[in-house]
Order: structure tokens, then sequence, then C-alpha cells
């Protein structure tokens, strides 16, 4: 909570975009490429994409030099390979400090209204300096960043060509969102079939894995709606009866949030073990057998958890629908490597 409260002053004082900004040049546009079926992701006024500025978001997210020792950078946790997210249940920070949480995949982070767990952060501005700053992360203040990179000839030269001026805090935070926000995911086989109309795209029992997870029996789809397959709210799905992490309620203060975590989106969920907010479970197969479970007691758990019995068959539907769901133009996208 303390690195929400202190990311939140950081974003006051240093986004405001005080000093010179270049207006972007028409040829330096860069053309966002929207999924079919996705809408237009809102992209800030005063960030606009173009190819400057992706470029040396893009630089920075594979730079360790955002981090004390330059040893990590943002990469390190988000892996492209992975849909930016990571193969450990929390990715450790510099000095192999451990991390608290699963690394979330950064795949249509446009989207998200709200970032982190517990939905604190309102911009993907604001929510680079969080990592920046934890301890068990970069460890690193957003000035000395901004320092270090004003001491390498190219950055400088990438920040005047993008917003005119030196490498700073603005010039940092908002680059690196530019370039997150074109890591769009939308080529799956399930998209070919559901969204571009390929009815051959994917297998029968992708469809039928698909039902059964929109089913009422499953309830899967209440919370794990939409063209991101979340309903960005926040939820205690029963995997503790004590929560190690009391998740929401660091925001909040309310009992009534406590172990209550934003609902993951499902792209690519078949790349992105182990899964759960702490990595605890480690395969797809786990997961289904906690949902089927019905999940542990706790006071907030949600009301759509109940027991259910699958078939072999069933699980074997509902694990291919999921795969489905893997965009491998996006995993091996070379603007993104």
């Amino acid at each position: 909570m303390r690195s929400l409260i202190k990311a939140a002053g950081l974003a006051v004082l240093l986004l405001s975009g005080c000093g010179k900004e270049s207006i972007p040049a028409v040829s330096d546009q860069f053309l966002l490429a929207v999924p079919k079926g996705f809408p237009e992701p809102d992209i800030p006024p005063d960030n606009a994409l173009t190819i400057s500025r992706v470029a040396l978001g893009k630089r920075l997210f594979f730079d360790p030099a955002l981090s004390r020792d330059s040893s990590i950078s943002c990469a390190s946790c988000h892996k492209p390979a992975l849909a930016f997210a990571d193969d450990m249940p929390a990715s450790p920070g510099i000095e192999g400090r451990p991390g608290t949480r699963n690394a979330p995949s950064l795949a249509n982070v446009a989207y998200q209204k709200r970032l982190l767990r517990e939905g604190g952060v309102p911009t993907l501005e604001m929510q680079i300096l969080v990592p920046i700053q934890e301890h068990n992360e970069f460890d690193f203040n957003i000035l000395e960043v901004a320092e270090r990179l004003k001491k390498i000839p190219a950055y400088v030269a990438l920040s005047d060509s993008a917003y005119g001026r030196a490498p700073d805090p603005f010039v940092i935070t908002r680059s690196i969102a530019a370039f997150e926000r074109t890591l769009l995911s939308g080529d799956a086989p399930f998209d070919k079939w559901y969204f571009q109309n390929q009815f051959y795209a994917v297998l029968p029992a992708v469809r039928r894995g698909f039902n059964l997870f929109n089913s009422e029996r499953l309830n899967c789809g209440k919370c794990h709606s939409g063209f991101l397959f979340t309903n960005q709210e926040y939820a205690n799905n029963g995997l503790y009866e004590v929560y190690p992490d009391s998740g929401r309620i660091r925001l909040t203060g309310l009992e009534a949030d406590r172990a209550l975590f934003k609902v993951p989106g499902l792209r690519n969920i078949a790349v992105t073990a182990p899964y759960m907010h702490d990595g605890s479970l480690a395969s797809l197969e786990a997961v289904i057998a906690h949902y089927e479970s019905g999940g542990k007691a706790h006071p907030n758990k949600s009301l759509l958890l109940k027991p259910f019995t699958l078939t072999a068959r069933e699980k074997a539907d509902l694990l291919v629908f999921l795969e489905s769901l893997t965009d491998n133009h996006f995993l091996q996208n070379p603007d993104f490597q």
C-alpha cells in the first residue's frame, strides 16, 4: 500500500508535462493494428502514439538501466514469448529479492481500466512508477533513472525526437506506456472462428468447450467475459481460507474487499502458467480442478462459485478451448522482441 501511495504522489509531481513538448509530425504517426472484434483503445491526448515514442518506450522496456543495479528490466518479468507474463510464481527483483505476486500478462493492457491486483493505479503512465520504486523490484527512483539516461546520447536523441525534451520522468513513463499500448493480441484460433467468421479455424471441441465455459453450470463466463475474457472487476475465488496477501482491502480498507483480486484476462492463458495472484497453481488442469471443487470457504468468496463435476471429455473440451486463446502471431511478433 505504501508503494501505491508513493506512486500516486510521484505521478502528481512528475507527470505534469511541464517544459517543451513537440507536436507529433504526421509522418511519425503510429498506426495501431486493432484486432477485428476489438474496440479502439483509449489513447491519452497528451500521449498520442507515434513511431518515435513507441520505439523509445520499447528500448526502455528492455533496458535494465531502469533498475538500481542495472540487472533487470521490465522484460525480465514480462517476457514476450510468455505473452509478457512470467513462468515463475513470483519474479525476483534486483539482488534476487523475492517478488510478492505473479506477474500478469501485458497483452491488451491498453484496455485495462485499473492496474495492479488491487486496481489502485488508473493509468499505464502511473503504473510504471510502481516497479521502479518498489524495494523488491527495481529499487530505484524515477529522478535518478532520468539522470542516468541523460548521460546516454542515444536516449537524449530519441527523447528529443519523441517528445521534444531530454529524458525525464514525463518522457520515461509516457514512452513505455506508448509501447505497452501496442501489445494487442487478437489473432488466436478462437478469434479466427468467433470474430473473423472462419468456421473451420477451430475443432468442434473448442466450440463445445466455449459453450461449457459460458454455461450456468460452470459460470466461468460471468467473470471472464467480453473480448478480454475479464469483466475487470474484483473477486475472491476461494483459493484459501486465510490469505497471506490481503488483496484489495489494502487499497480500500473495506472488509468486504479482503482477499479480493482483479479478475485476470484469459488470452494466451496456456503459456502464462503458473496461475492465480500468487502463482500457486502450476497448470490449467489444476485450475480446473480448483473450480470444480467449488473452492475453499471464505467470507468473501464469490457466490458464483459452486462445485460441479466434469466428464473426461468435458475437461478435454474446456482445455482445448482455453488453448485456442493462444495467439502465436503475438507471441512471435518481431515488433515485440
